[in-house]
């Protein structure tokens, strides 16, 4: 039985992984969808405010919060070994380190850099926007999974 501060930290990660997974969700299942049913640079307009306010203390403390925590997770899980969860510690850590942070900077972050660095209301960008919202989406769905996924096997390793 996981106990005392690793309880803690195992509760906080479930708690931060899955809350990142419900604003990845959101991301999935309609804000992505409401922004390319707009006019291309309307579109790009908002989702270019979408994640220069992401990059804000709150969502920041969230996702890399969840992140770092999670690695304190794994390493303390190395260190202690569990008699029960250590799997499922270690699977959730990977899940997020990997999946959800990981897949945020190698895939979503550049295009959303891309995006950023685009004149709206031109050929190029007209044209880079269902891309964009096509290629973002699917990293997206990846960040989703892996992020509940995390969250999940952090619940069952608490029990």
């Amino acid at each position: 039985m996981i106990e005392g501060p690793y309880f803690v930290l195992v509760v906080l990660g479930a708690l931060g992984t899955g809350l990142v997974a419900g604003v990845f969700c959101g991301f999935s299942t309609f804000v992505m969808k409401g922004l390319a049913s707009l006019p291309p640079a309307q579109g790009a307009a908002a989702m270019k405010a979408i994640n220069v306010a992401a990059v804000r203390p709150a969502f920041m403390l969230l996702f890399v919060g969840s992140a770092v925590l999670c690695a304190v997770i794994a390493v303390v899980t190395f260190v202690r070994w569990p008699d029960e969860g250590a799997v499922e510690l270690l699977l959730g850590s990977a899940l997020y380190v990997f999946g959800s942070f990981g897949v945020t900077a190698l895939a979503n972050v550049p295009r959303n850099n891309t995006l950023l660095a685009q004149a709206p209301d031109t050929p190029e960008a007209t044209a880079y926007w269902p891309v964009y919202v096509s290629e973002w989406t699917a990293w997206n769905h990846v960040r989703t999974v892996a992020s509940a996924a995390a969250a999940l096997t952090y619940v069952l390793a608490l029990t």
